[in-house]
């Protein structure tokens, strides 16, 4: 008697179960990766459009009082409030006087100050485990950008 079909006892009855094994994992890691990718590469396009926005309207003359730290703080405020709420990003100002070159009696212009504006994201997930496994991804990717306003002379970009 002849059966018709496969027959159950030869070896490459469960090829496909492995493969499937192998595929999953692999497919979910490619998938978070380009989730991650996705997201970083709008969170960057955003903060480079707000970031110099913010720099050119709070940075060159601050509400309020006239110092650098005022500058950095509404910098930083005008930029985290146009990113919006994500736990995946964190956002830093910082300022820095700029000199004149040394050997110079006069400077041209002497309230050249560097914004530079940073985004740290971190990616998804930061902590996972998986059966009694756990995994860490204590790194962050920044990007930065950088701006030099006269704090004083609205309109005056380098």
């Amino acid at each position: 008697m002849r059966m018709l079909g496969k027959n159950p006892l030869r070896p490459e009855s469960g090829q496909m179960s492995v493969e499937v094994a192998v595929i999953i994992p692999l497919a979910l890691v490619v998938a978070i990766t380009m989730a991650n990718i996705m997201e970083y590469l709008a969170c960057c396009a955003l903060f480079d459009r707000a970031s110099l926005d913010a720099v050119l309207a709070h940075g060159v003359s601050p509400a309020g009082l006239q110092t650098e730290l005022a500058a950095v703080a509404e910098v930083e405020s005008a930029i985290e409030e146009a990113m919006g709420e994500n736990p995946a990003i964190s956002i830093e100002v910082s300022a820095t006087a700029l000199s004149s070159p040394s050997g110079s009696l006069v400077s041209l212009s002497p309230h050249l100050t560097r914004f530079t504006c940073a985004l740290r994201f971190r990616p998804w997930p930061q902590h996972l485990r998986l059966a009694g496994v756990s995994m860490d991804a204590p790194f962050e990717i920044v990007h930065t950008r950088s701006l030099v306003v006269d704090r004083y002379r609205p309109g005056v970009v380098m």
